[in-house]
């Protein structure tokens, strides 16, 4: 049986021993390894994106699901690209077992089941335009392994993002994703290292994917919402810098259009 690094002994012991300054301090040594596990794995996150991007721009969706910390996670990351990209609520979606209430109290033994995820996935009315990501820091969850079986049988692309190597899950998506980062600071406690792994993929995969997209310019957010008053600031200040113009104006002009994009697409046709 392959070993599960996220389920080893910390490399520290005694953590009730030590001082409010140690524990800060080792807990920052071990997430400063994080990064490095990620950069071993870019090549396989490359192959990904890629066709992410590709299966995107034929009308395609993306959907990240898992369970506990991996399942919240993905919501997170698929409910953060409206916002920032202007996208459709429905273009990246993410399930986490056990429905919504999970996000918020843990559902007992929801990521146990082996039809389940495939399941949630029909009721979105899944498709071979799509693309299927399953997040598990131990690559063992049935939740996931089912779902992404079901889309290789139905000809889904397939990825994973995982912690352990050689995983069930790992072995099921055709696009896997391994980062090792080593055991936890608190043994099996992958809400941890694992789940900074896997925010920082995901954080990888969702914005190159938009920027290939099209959904930023330059390096500014043009398609974002205007859902609170700093974004309508920044928007605004994003117009007066592409259009050498004065706040009064350019906040007029971006309230007029409702995005920065197209507030200075309207100025530059005239």
């Amino acid at each position: 049986m392959t070993t599960k690094t996220t389920e080893s002994d910390s490399n520290y012991n005694h953590l009730d021993k030590m001082t409010i300054k140690e524990l800060l301090t080792n807990i920052n040594n071990e997430d400063k390894t994080v990064p490095k596990a990620v950069e071993q794995v870019i090549p396989n996150i490359e192959k990904l994106v890629s066709v992410v991007v590709d299966k995107m721009k034929n009308g395609g969706r993306l959907f990240y699901m898992g369970a506990g910390t991996s399942g919240r996670l993905g919501v997170v990351d698929a409910s953060e690209c409206p916002p920032t990209f202007g996208v459709a609520h429905g273009l990246v979606i993410g399930l986490i077992a056990g429905g919504d209430s999970a996000m918020w109290k843990a559902v007992e033994f929801a990521e146990d089941s082996t039809t389940q995820g495939w399941e949630d996935l029909l009721a979105h009315d899944i498709s071979d335009k799509d693309v299927v990501i399953g997040i598990a820091a131990s690559g063992t969850t049935p939740y996931v392994i089912g779902a992404l079986e079901n889309c290789n049988k139905n000809n889904i692309v397939t990825g994973c993002i995982v912690c352990n190597a050689g995983s069930p899950v790992a072995k099921t998506a055709q696009y896997p994703i391994e980062v090792i980062v080593g055991p936890e600071f608190v043994t099996g406690s992958t809400r941890m290292k694992s789940g900074t792994a896997q925010k920082l993929v995901l954080n990888m995969i969702s914005t190159s994917t938009m920027i290939k997209l099209g959904k930023v310019k330059g390096n500014k957010m043009v398609d974002m919402q205007l859902s609170n008053d700093k974004l309508v600031d920044r928007g605004t200040k994003m117009i007066m810098a592409e259009l050498n113009i004065d706040y009064s104006k350019a906040n007029k002009l971006l309230l007029k259009y409702g995005s920065v994009r197209k507030a200075v697409d309207a100025q530059i046709k005239l």
